[in-house]
């Protein structure tokens, strides 16, 4: 075996040009293989990281899955109803308190009731729609995003009772409003009330920004008119992944729709794995390139040492020495350009963590480029090329196994 990596050293080294021209493509295709799988992985953590943080890991609305068993089908053998619309059960989630001190009980992570209605927000003759939340400040906290996105005033000022608003400086902006005013919010059942701005939060998201202001619960029950009455419950857990679980455990008992965030992101979860198929087919696609280059710097040395075989074989030689070979040099291509393509991908992916560049949504913000360190990707890129550089060595190798030293050494064709 030592002859034979002596007589593949040699071999390599004897073209030098050519060996370092594969070398450089198997570590192009690997550096730049590592920079996309760190990109692109980057970018999916933090959008899914986005989507678990800016919403509830479990949410239990006041509807049900399946539409209540109507009373005629109870006294008739109906088959269907159609065109029945059922009366607004403004009753919202049926006995909150018994529910709520059954999640805490056992639910591994935070709790939070919550009235949602729909209304408008008036200032100066300026109206803006909205979904007015009512929460209970010390729940919210454990579930809610917001809590540190203030660019003005505080979360805590909603503590201090009265009638406190928070809202989003999108909508404050279309307002004309800031802090400290005084603004009106109305109803969808014509109930107004006024209520100061104690805090603007900017969370980045559009439709949070310009369209939700958050009161106390007791005050948007008054507002809607649903005394005692919550319609959502938002849960946020230690670990995410149980979401799907806790769901299903949720609605199995309380028989109010229980969605995971998963199963609400589902379509943009499928996206993700269908992308990273694909990024991983083009990763492919770059060894397979890279690995001609290995078969043809293994084939033009099989055809140049074709006399050195020859003589091999005759003094004893076996096939499978033959291709363990050039199959040895093959691998020491591929390896070698793998090492170096690591180093060309740790710089690769260090030069792109330092891209900064402004948000143009505020032209305030800076951010960095969403990388995904991990040593995982550095072996996958290894490993393609490592198969590819094995397969374009072997095809030549099982070649120069079958030739025959008598021909050769005749001249025979």
């Amino acid at each position: 075996m030592r002859l034979i990596l002596d007589i593949a050293f040699t071999h390599i080294v004897g073209r030098g040009r050519q060996t370092l021209v594969a070398i450089l493509g198997v570590a192009v295709g690997v550096g730049f293989s590592i920079a996309m799988a760190a990109l692109m992985q980057g970018g999916q953590d933090d959008f899914v990281e986005q989507l678990v943080n800016t919403m509830p890991h479990v949410q239990v609305t006041d509807e049900r899955r399946t539409p209540p068993r109507q009373p005629a089908e109870e006294v008739f053998g109906t088959v269907a109803i159609s065109g029945l619309r059922p009366r607004e059960d403004r009753r919202g989630i049926i006995n909150p308190t018994a529910a709520l001190a059954w999640l805490r009980g056992w639910v591994p992570g935070h709790v939070a009731e919550s009235l949602k209605t729909q209304g408008v927000i008036r200032y100066s003759s300026r109206d803006v729609g909205a979904s007015i939340i009512g929460v209970e400040p010390d729940a919210e906290r454990g579930v809610s995003p917001i809590v540190g996105d203030f660019v003005q005033g505080s979360f805590d000022r909603l503590k201090a009772g009265g009638n406190n608003v928070l809202i989003g400086d999108t909508m404050a902006s279309r307002l004309g409003a800031g802090l400290g005013d005084t603004i009106t919010a109305v109803s969808s059942t014509g109930l107004s009330r006024n209520f100061t701005i104690a805090g603007l939060f900017h969370t980045g998201t559009t439709a949070r920004d310009e369209g939700e202001a958050y009161v106390l619960l007791k005050n948007a029950q008054i507002l809607g008119e649903r005394a005692n009455a919550i319609n959502e419950i938002r849960i946020k857990l230690a670990d995410p992944d149980a979401a799907p679980a806790v769901a299903k455990r949720v609605e199995a008992e309380l028989g109010y729709k229980a969605m995971a965030w998963q199963e609400a992101n589902e379509s943009i979860l499928e996206a993700l794995v269908i992308r990273n198929v694909i990024m991983y087919t083009v990763v492919a696609a770059i060894m397979l390139v890279a690995g001609f280059g290995i078969f043809n710097i293994i084939s033009t040395i099989t055809h140049e040492k074709a006399r050195d075989i020859a003589i091999m074989k005759s003094l004893g030689f076996a096939e499978g020495d033959m291709r363990r070979l050039f199959l040895i040099e093959g691998l020491a291509i591929g390896a070698a350009g793998s090492l170096l393509g690591w180093l060309l991908g740790f710089s690769l992916v260090y030069a792109l963590s330092q891209v900064r560049f402004e948000l143009a949504t505020t032209g305030q913000e800076m951010t960095r480029l969403p990388i995904a360190w991990s040593f995982l990707h550095y072996l996958l890129a290894a490993a393609f090329a490592l198969v590819s550089a094995a397969v374009a060595g072997y095809l030549p190798a099982r070649r120069a196994a079958k030739l025959n030293p008598v021909d050769i050494i005749r001249g025979a064709t």
